[in-house]
């Protein structure tokens, strides 16, 4: 039912492009040198949205249109790399936002002195996957240090993970006894609730070592039932790795997030630029990305990629 949705979503959608379409045509014909400007700019939001249609298209893999988990990582840098993940979720939050995406922190560890070590969003909407899974790999930030008392320049890194949230929780098994449960009292803020009891879960999957940890919740089951969530996906791209001998599809190697294997860098100083160094596609305007328009850097990786 909920595919069926989706699909109906789509027709309606391609119907209303196609009607809007025959009309401007209709428009164009009869129309005088008063409605040129008027009519340029419906030509012109027509092709955006025929643009966004195509772009759809080349989301054809299995897990592309459903939901997604991200996590953002601290990498090299000490306070720097993490204030540069707080910059990171900020980021991706307000481009969740501009899509009407739901978002939800499942797990987020503070920094000693600034920003966050590192956090894991939950992103529900269609295609909330197949657009975020082209932002995994190391992002790279140059710019003058806030926390270098000589405010001289410096290089962070931080490590941004994507993967697909499975609709069926039972696609991959993971036996009871494959599952070590550690229940703590949080350590981060969270009202009297989080600080009086233990609610937050540790859970280590004991054949691979694999560990995710969620905090956010008041509620112990939520935590415990989050960071099942998170523990499932994780298996499941490690399945998937082990079935592909070439790069995974879902995640690709896992590199150290440290310089020389970014993916994108954002330079704030001594010029204003964010480049992708997969696509070489380039924006000038920084601030601009790093309040979430970063739909042109997705955008010119999928094109690229298909």
């Amino acid at each position: 039912m909920i595919r069926q949705s989706e699909l109906r979503g789509e027709i309606e959608r391609y119907e209303a492009l196609r009607k809007r379409t025959e009309d401007t045509l209709d428009l164009l014909e009869i129309a005088d040198d008063s409605m040129q400007d008027e009519l340029g700019k419906e030509v012109d939001h027509i092709s955006e949205q025929i643009d966004r249609l195509e772009l759809q298209t080349l989301l054809s893999g299995k897990y592309d249109r459903g939901n997604a988990l991200l996590a953002i990582h601290a990498g090299a840098g000490g306070t720097d790399s993490q204030d540069w993940a707080a910059m990171l979720e900020r980021m991706y939050l307000r481009w969740a936002e501009r899509h009407n995406y739901g978002t939800d922190i499942l797990d987020r560890t503070v920094g000693e002195e600034a920003g966050i070590k590192s956090v894991t969003i939950g992103v529900t909407g269609p295609l909330a996957y197949g657009y975020l899974r082209t932002e995994k790999g190391v992002h790279r930030l140059v710019r003058l240090s806030p926390f270098d008392a000589a405010h001289r320049r410096h290089t962070s890194f931080a490590l941004v993970e994507v993967l697909p949230e499975m609709d069926d929780l039972d696609e991959v098994k993971v036996p009871a006894e494959d599952i070590k449960l550690d229940v703590y009292k949080s350590s981060g803020a969270g009202g009297q609730n989080v600080q009086k009891n233990a609610t937050a879960v540790r859970l280590t999957h004991i054949p691979t070592g694999m560990v995710v940890t969620c905090q956010n919740e008041r509620s112990l089951v939520q935590n415990k039932e989050n960071a099942l969530r998170v523990l499932k996906a994780r298996l499941l791209e490690m399945k998937q790795e082990e079935q592909d001998e070439k790069i995974s599809e879902l995640r690709g190697e896992y590199t150290k997030a440290e310089w020389g294997s970014q993916i994108r860098s954002y330079v704030l100083h001594p010029y204003q630029l964010v480049k992708d160094h997969r696509t070489d596609h380039e924006i000038g305007n920084t601030q601009s990305v790093l309040d979430g328009d970063i739909d042109p850097f997705i955008e010119a990786f999928l094109r690229k990629v298909n």
